[in-house]
């Protein structure tokens, strides 16, 4: 598969079948999501692999609703992927000076560089599963110190993602994407291509 054609061809699947992912399967997407660029090539993340039935049910537990009276549609997809990744990151590592009078201080007005590092990562891990016919959905709403506390991660490490991965089970179409011309400037904000 082409880049554009998974970065195209990648959805948010939010049902699965109940058919294994292979551990080969399994480590081609991880290594994918190992190889991402980073801050001064700190490599700030981690990964928890829950294959374990009762734990990625009591992770799915954790996931909030945006919408009052509804539950959070990523639930089903955490209980059914016979896959879940934790993504986690390092804290104050990932964009902070490393050397001299500065050393931990952040190094730009951004802060803590973790959340773009680890979403370089997997967005990696998803486009690759989409080559490998596999599907994932990208899930942040959830109680992210109970998921840490769960997993007994190390207290500088956040959990940043929950990333359900397997064979899926439904076809979405694609979403409706903004016309470049909506979003890309030259020169300055708001000008557009002479």
């Amino acid at each position: 598969m082409e880049v554009m054609e998974a970065v195209k061809g990648r959805r948010t699947i939010r049902r699965y079948k109940t058919q294994a992912v292979s551990d080969d399967a399994l480590q081609t997407v991880l290594e994918a999501a190992r190889w991402a660029p980073s801050w001064a090539n700190t490599q700030c993340w981690s990964f928890v692999v829950v294959r374990d039935a009762q734990k990625r049910a009591q992770i799915a537990g954790y996931l909030h609703s945006s919408t009052p009276g509804r539950e959070n549609r990523a639930v089903q997809a955490l209980r059914d992927a016979p896959i879940l990744i934790v993504a986690c990151a390092e804290r104050f590592l990932s964009g902070f000076h490393r050397t001299g009078e500065h050393k931990g201080f952040p190094a730009t007005d951004k802060g803590d560089w973790f959340m773009f590092d680890l979403a370089l990562a997997m967005q990696n891990l998803a486009l690759t599963a989409c080559s490998l016919g596999l599907g994932t959905a990208h899930v942040g709403n959830f109680d992210a110190v109970a998921v840490a506390k769960l997993l007994k991660l190390p207290q500088n490490t956040a959990v940043v993602e929950l990333m359900p991965l397997g064979y899926p089970d439904e076809s979405p179409e694609p979403r409706p994407r903004k016309e470049l011309k909506e979003m890309v400037f030259y020169e300055e904000y708001g000008k557009t291509k002479p």
